[in-house]
């Protein structure tokens, strides 16, 4: 509780309503990329294919796995924040609905009209990508993972995310999620987009070394 308080010391209007329209806007895109059928985000892509071998939802799985994402920070020594818990039940029980709404489009949609989704989708997604994380209240599972991982290995923030979002399109790929043009153009375009979006939307702290950043990665 006191970790709590002290986070929410600064800002707690600003910061709590950035966080909500980043998880929210997060969700969207997600179902984009998803619904668009040209290629999946890299942790997407094993969710996909965990659906489709459990015959769960996308949003069960998605939930599901950042919970064990996040029962991964424990040795690794991570704190989670408010954010943290917002990215994990928020995203987790919001994009079943919107992949729900999505549906209603004309099936199959239009090559031209799967570009434009998709492309929207990894865009919202570096939108989304700056107002949660630049809200300052904690970082999503897999965010916190990769941060975990380069403090405890002393590698290099870039050579830690590719390995991982490699692991997980290859896994994911062989359960039968979809790998596609859009996997490498969110892998490629992310980063440089959450940098922008972060400089916008970024709260103003004391300590200046405690910026947050995005590095971009090719998976």
């Amino acid at each position: 509780m006191r970790g709590v308080l002290r986070d929410l010391a600064h800002r707690p209007v600003r910061r709590l309503t950035q966080l909500l329209a980043g998880v929210v806007l997060y969700a969207v895109s997600i179902a984009l990329v998803v619904h668009a059928g040209q290629g999946s985000m890299p942790w997407d892509v094993l969710t996909q294919g965990l659906a489709h071998r459990t015959g769960l939802s996308f949003g069960t799985i998605t939930l599901l796995t950042s919970v064990v994402v996040l029962l991964c920070w424990w040795p690794l020594r991570q704190r989670p924040g408010i954010g943290t818990v917002a990215n994990v039940l928020v995203i987790g029980l919001l994009v079943d609905p919107v992949l729900a709404l999505l549906d209603l489009l004309p099936d199959p949609l239009p090559l031209a009209a799967a570009i434009g989704m998709a492309v929207t989708g990894i865009a919202l997604n570096g939108v989304a990508t700056g107002l949660y994380v630049g809200a300052r209240l904690g970082p999503g599972p897999r965010d916190g993972l990769m941060t975990g991982l380069v403090a405890r290995t002393g590698r290099s923030v870039r050579l830690v995310r590719t390995t991982i979002e490699v692991a997980v399109v290859s896994v994911g790929w062989l359960l039968g999620g979809t790998v596609g043009w859009a996997t490498l153009a969110y892998a490629l375009g992310v980063g440089p987009l959450a940098q922008v979006f972060l400089r916008l939307f970024t709260v103003p702290v004391d300590d200046p070394a405690s910026e947050p950043s995005v590095e971009p990665v090719a998976a």
